[in-house]
C-alpha cells in the first residue's frame, strides 16, 4: 500500500471523481428555521481525563463557543446510521445515528488551498498514535525534518489523543479525524487538510464510529434535499 500520496495529488486527482457521490446526502440547516437554541453541556464532557495513557487536561468551555460543542441533534440525511459526513463550511463532523438523529461535534478543517471533498471510508483508528508528517509538508516546513520516521506519541504530538484514517480505493489519502494540542483551533480553517476535534471529542468519536464506516466530506456548493435540517434534539 502506498501511504506517501501527496495530499494536494489526492486532492487533484480524486476530488473530481469523489464530488459526483454527493448528492446522497444532506446537512444544510433549514434556512426558514432560526438557529437552534443550544442544549446545556455538562462540562464534565470537557473534563479532565486523569485515565488515558497520557493524561488530559480539561478544556475550559467558557473560551469556547458553544455551536462547537458536542451535540445530540435532529438530522435529515440518506445516509445510513454510522456513517461520518463533514460540513467544512459551518465547520461540523455529523456521525449519523438511527432516527434521523446525529452526533455533531465542532472542527477545524483544512485551510485555503488544502480543502477536500469526497466519498471515502474509515480505514482504521489508532489511540495516541504516532504523527508523520507527509514529505511535502516537510519540504514547506523544514523544521519538521526531525519528524521525518515520527513524532511519538504524547500531549505534544499533533494528532492528539486519538486519529481515524481516512482511505479512498484502498489507500490511505493521509487525511485523518483527530484530537488536537491546540483547542483554540476548533472553528477555524487552519490544518493542512486534517480534521482537527477537541481531544475529549476525538476520544469519543473513536468509541462510537466503525472501521469500514463511510466518510463524506461536502464540498461546495452543497446539494439541497427537501426539508433539510440539523436541529438540537429536546
Amino acid at each position: 500500500m502506498n501511504i506517501d500520496m501527496n495530499r494536494r495529488h489526492f486532492i487533484t486527482m480524486t476530488g473530481a471523481a469523489l464530488l459526483p457521490a454527493l448528492p446522497a446526502c444532506t446537512t444544510t440547516q433549514n434556512s426558514d428555521a432560526p438557529e437552534p437554541a443550544l442544549l446545556p453541556v455538562s462540562a464534565s464532557s470537557y473534563g479532565a481525563v486523569p485515565s488515558e495513557r497520557f493524561p488530559l487536561p480539561a478544556i475550559d468551555i467558557k473560551k469556547v463557543d458553544t455551536r462547537y460543542l458536542r451535540q445530540l441533534v435532529r438530522y435529515r440525511t440518506r445516509e445510513v446510521p454510522g456513517t461520518i459526513v463533514v460540513d467544512p463550511n459551518a465547520k461540523f463532523l455529523y456521525l449519523v445515528q438511527p432516527g434521523n438523529k446525529a452526533m455533531r461535534y465542532g472542527i477545524g478543517v483544512g485551510r485555503a488551498g488544502f480543502a477536500w471533498a469526497g466519498r471515502a471510508y474509515v480505514g482504521w483508528k489508532r489511540a495516541w498514535p504516532t504523527w508523520t508528517p507527509p514529505a511535502s509538508m516537510i519540504e514547506r516546513q523544514p523544521e519538521l525534518e526531525k519528524y521525518r520516521e515520527g513524532m511519538q506519541p504524547g500531549l505534544d504530538n499533533p494528532l492528539g489523543a486519538r486519529a481515524v484514517y481516512i482511505f479512498q480505493d484502498g489507500r490511505d489519502t493521509l487525511y485523518r479525524f483527530h484530537g488536537t494540542n491546540e483547542p483554540a483551533s476548533i472553528g477555524k480553517a487552519v490544518s493542512s487538510g486534517c480534521i482537527r476535534m477537541f481531544n475529549q471529542d476525538a476520544i469519543d468519536l473513536y468509541n462510537r464510529v466503525q472501521t469500514g464506516a463511510a466518510v463524506v466530506v461536502l464540498g461546495n456548493p452543497q446539494p439541497q434535499f427537501d426539508a433539510p435540517f440539523d436541529q438540537n434534539v429536546v
